[in-house]
């Protein structure tokens, strides 16, 4: 049973679980149990070549970005379960939450992330329901997201990057990851608004 479950691996679903994770020791989340399913051959990251990001060095690739988030999040937050090789299949709703059927497993959380891309086809049981047309996208794409309000869906289930409704660009699917990250720990915190950076130590 985790208190977060982040479906995908790609920019905004390793952001949120980056930020979630640099949150574990803070007093409000020391109980809390986040895991990703770290899905990524799907990311438009495998694709991708990075000349305009922040802080990104000129000629990044998105591949090694996929690779060496894995990493940053298994070294600096272990505590975050990384499940791998499994590919989710429904995400239903539960009595103690949300039920997640991979092809592998079945998991059980508080609050569900869905952070996968905006193409078709989708094919996530329990989610029918919210796929609309995507508002941002070029038309002839005809691509699609989960119809949300600053990227709730519904109490305990949210969805970031362009599958809420934002463009495909790194910098905004970050974002957006960061956002759904600070909201739930803004939850667990007693509805305090709550963000969280670590600082150098003097």
């Amino acid at each position: 049973m985790f208190d977060t479950l982040i479906v995908g691996g790609g920019v905004a679903g390793m952001q949120c679980a980056l930020l979630l994770g640099s949150a574990l020791k803070k007093e409000y989340a020391k109980e809390k149990k986040v895991s990703i399913i770290m899905h990524q051959k799907a990311s438009h990251l495998q694709e991708a070549l990075f000349n305009n990001v922040l802080g990104l060095a000129q000629g990044t690739l998105g591949k090694d970005i996929l690779n060496e988030g894995r990493e940053q999040l298994e070294t600096l937050y272990p505590e975050v379960t990384q499940i791998c090789g499994e590919k989710v299949v429904a995400v239903l709703d539960d009595e103690k939450g949300y039920k997640i059927i991979t092809n592998k497993e079945e998991y059980y959380s508080k609050s569900v992330v869905i952070a996968l891309n905006y193409a078709k086809p989708f094919e996530i049981a329990g989610l029918e329901q919210y796929i609309e047309r995507h508002s941002r996208a070029n038309a002839m794409k005809d691509r699609i997201q989960l119809r949300n309000f600053n990227h709730l869906i519904k109490e305990g289930l949210y969805v970031c990057g362009t599958l809420a409704g934002w463009r495909s660009q790194f910098a905004i699917a970050a974002g957006s990851g960061a956002s759904v990250a600070t909201d739930i720990l803004t939850e667990w915190n007693e509805n305090i608004p709550t963000k969280v950076h670590d600082k150098i130590k003097k």
